[in-house]
């Protein structure tokens, strides 16, 4: 806004600009920002932001950040991890199987998702479902739990 339109063009003259005599404007009398949550602006604090001071629950001294993930795979798409070319390879033959490890590709768990080509192949991973152990097993492949 420009200077001409203000309120203090108008207020030119008069001593306390609209702002009082007795009150008097000062810079910032209740304390800058949040202050005084606890004391002269508690009940503010209370009625308008419940739970804004205290604590909830445990603390965890040694969080571990990733302790938790478990990156899965599903049984469609393991021969995915490996190429076509090794899967045409062994498609024949009847003495080995490919070894897909899971783990070296990023995940740790194998589920039951999907089907599965009848060709034997050996999977290692860390953790396995029951459907997925099924699976494995029934296209004559193995389960290799590795931590």
């Amino acid at each position: 806004m420009t200077t001409r339109f203000k309120k203090n063009r108008g207020l030119r003259g008069h001593v306390s600009a609209g702002r009082g005599r007795i009150g008097k404007h000062r810079k910032h009398p209740g304390g800058c920002g949040n202050a005084g949550g606890q004391h002269h602006h508690r009940i503010n604090f209370d009625k308008y932001h419940p739970g804004y001071f205290g604590k909830v629950g445990m603390r965890n001294f040694h969080l571990i950040k990733h302790g938790k993930v478990c990156p899965i795979i599903n049984v469609e798409r393991l021969w995915s991890l490996v190429s076509e070319q090794t899967r045409k390879y062994y498609a024949d033959k009847t003495d080995k199987a490919p070894v897909i490890d899971v783990m070296k590709a990023g995940y740790m768990k194998v589920c039951g998702k999907g089907q599965l080509p009848e060709q034997p192949v050996i999977v290692k991973a860390r953790y396995f479902t029951k459907e997925a152990e099924e699976k494995i097993k029934a296209a004559g492949g193995v389960c290799v739990l590795c931590a």
